[in-house]
């Protein structure tokens, strides 16, 4: 099997999203989320969304005529502790530059952020969906579709 090639179109595809990545000027959040509080507050299978801050966040805010530009997964305590003694990553998301990646709460400390949960769902389902998440971790966001 051969390695896909590398066209002049992936790398411009990769070059934009870099650039769509940057930070916007001027953000500021109306009430910055608490990493503790939300620990406290959030449940396995729930949604943290987040109005964002990169350039592509504005772009996305404004095609969805939303607040909010980006979603990340709660998975609680179900990844290990980092054996660096770094805060456990609680969160799934994935991003155009890393992909599918696990991140602490504290990531988006400087964020506005709501909590979404699904009602209807037992433990178990929590339990399905968040294994679901954790086995997608280390794809790669698709930049060609």
């Amino acid at each position: 099997m051969t390695a896909p090639a590398d066209t002049l179109l992936d790398r411009l595809g990769r070059w934009l999203a870099g650039r769509l990545q940057d930070e916007s000027s001027g953000y500021e959040p109306y009430t910055p989320s608490d990493a503790d509080t939300l620990r406290r507050t959030l449940q396995p299978g729930d949604i943290l969304l987040v109005e964002g801050n990169q350039k592509i966040s504005a772009v996305i805010k404004y095609l969805t005529q939303s607040t909010w530009s980006h979603s990340a997964f709660y998975v609680g305590d179900a990844l290990p502790l980092p054996e660096d003694g770094s805060e456990r990553p609680r969160l799934i998301e994935v991003t155009l530059g890393e992909g599918c990646v696990a991140v602490p709460l504290s990531r988006y400390r400087t964020y506005n952020t709501r909590i979404c949960r699904a009602s209807g769902l037992t433990p178990e389902d929590r339990d399905k969906v968040v294994a679901f998440m954790i086995g997608k971790l280390g794809l790669r966001y698709d930049l060609k579709n």
